[in-house]
């Protein structure tokens, strides 16, 4: 038979023939006809024939020798994914067999060690974001919020949803995908131009009856401190709506937790707690609620304590799993149907090891060398803050130069330079998101600044 393989089993045509038959598919073209054909290949991949082992590692070898990659390049980049130092204890313990080995208790009570860690995580982000109740766990922080907007859209049973402008571009865009099949409209709550702030105006003229809720980040896109969001939720809490807040965890080592502020969903990125930056992912989505009745509408899955029936010993039992795949199928108030344990043990072993004293300790060395950095960057003529408002590890600044520009210079000199928001704000110029973390030095920003000095100065 043409096409058999004894490994590959679906490059065998018979097969391939009889699955598409059971489907009602006439070609596997037809199963992907969902793809708009703007995005479809018109053609076959250009990938050489196979070679010996040795070749293809040595030819694989020297093309990724080509990118520029953190640790070995200094990384300033952030707008999602952030460069922090991994203690070696992390990855060591995670490392460990029963823990490593472990993707998800099917029979959950029977596997009582990824149990009581996934416990552990839970109370872990229910003390750090101020909740009662937090699933383990979501995909990213982009899944968490939109599925966070929906929940909250289901359960007011209204038909609008205000959305920060100063969210993440990637995050807006994954909100509008995921609530377009609900018809759930989405208005835009600008942002201040001077401050960079949520626009209490622009949300003012947006908010009414029907409005679902608010989602909005703090820090925001632009890193700056939203020092009214409180103000923000009270205003859709007396409307009727809840309000939805994003955060890099990371900065409530130093802020004030969304609880304190009546936030009534929190959802955020877990990549900062001891999560490789991973080209991008996996990464692991936050998400927990303020009230417990909130709790039982939640995506994922929560884990509980309780006794055994003999004994009165601890023991831990998934009490919460609201998957499609399980009951509730087609009726699930998610289709997520996986989750990212392992990653969610990362951050518990990371925060565990850190401790309270050692997490805010990091959490002012990122302040302290992002408002160092920041500083610096500005005593270059053509550099100047683009906000006003208080930042914590990213701030933007306006360049002399467009960003593109000063990022390809940056990486022949093997630099990674800052986000370019010229592509998602136009409005704002030429500007640049400058992310610094603990992972940068005083020496670091003097080589990222001694760069920008060159680099405008070539180009003055």
């Amino acid at each position: 038979m043409s096409g058999q393989h004894p490994f590959l089993p679906n490059l065998d045509d018979g097969i391939v023939r009889e699955m598409l038959k059971q489907v009602g598919a006439s070609s596997i073209s037809e199963l992907f006809s969902d793809i708009p054909p703007e995005y479809a290949l018109k053609q076959k991949l250009s990938i050489p024939e196979g070679q010996p082992e040795a070749t293809v590692r040595r030819e694989v070898t020297k093309r990724l020798s080509g990118n520029l990659t953190p640790p070995t390049a200094l990384c300033f980049l952030g707008g999602g994914v952030w460069p922090h130092y991994i203690p070696a204890a992390v990855e060591s313990i995670i490392s460990r067999q029963e823990f490593y080995t472990s993707y998800t208790p099917y029979q959950p009570e029977i596997s009582q060690g990824i149990l009581q860690a996934l416990f552990e995580y839970q109370s872990l982000m229910c003390d750090l974001l101020g909740m009662q109740a937090c699933n383990s766990s979501m995909y990213d922080w982009a899944s968490s919020a939109a599925e966070a907007v929906r929940m909250v859209a289901r359960l007011k049973n209204r038909d609008v949803f205000l959305v920060a402008e100063s969210i993440g571009p990637q995050r807006r865009d994954v909100i509008k995908t995921y609530v377009e099949p609900m018809g759930l409209a989405l208005r835009t709550v600008k942002f201040d131009r001077r401050t960079g702030g949520l626009d209490q105006r622009s949300l003012d003229e947006n908010l009414n009856s029907e409005v679902a809720g608010i989602y909005l980040e703090n820090p925001n896109f632009f890193g700056v401190v939203e020092e009214g969001a409180g103000e923000a939720i009270e205003k859709v809490h007396r409307a009727g709506g809840l309000g939805v807040v994003g955060v890099d965890p990371m900065s409530l080592s130093v802020l004030k937790e969304p609880g304190r502020y009546e936030a009534d969903v929190v959802v955020g990125e877990g990549q900062p707690l001891g999560i490789p930056m991973n080209f991008g992912g996996p990464h692991l989505g936050i998400f927990a609620v303020r009230e417990m009745s909130l709790a039982r509408s939640m995506p994922g899955r929560m884990i509980g304590m309780t006794t055994t029936k003999e004994g009165n010993e601890r023991a831990y039992c998934m009490v919460l799993q609201t998957r499609e795949q399980h009951i509730r199928r087609e009726h699930a108030s998610s289709n997520i149907c996986t989750n990212q344990a392992l990653l969610a043990l990362f951050a518990t072993v990371y925060l565990s090891a850190l401790g309270k004293s050692g997490f805010q300790e990091l959490g002012k060395q990122c302040l302290r060398r992002a408002h160092y950095a920041q500083e610096r960057i500005c005593a270059i003529p053509g550099f100047t803050p683009l906000f006003t408002r208080p930042f914590f590890d990213e701030f933007a600044v306006a360049c002399p130069l467009p960003a593109s520009a000063l990022n390809a210079a940056l990486r022949d000199r093997g630099i990674i330079g800052g986000y370019d928001l010229s592509a998602d704000y136009p409005e704002l110029g030429n500007a640049a998101l400058f992310c610094v973390t603990e992972a940068r030095t005083r020496d670091d920003i003097e080589s990222l600044a001694t760069a920008l000095e060159e680099i405008t100065g070539e180009n003055a």
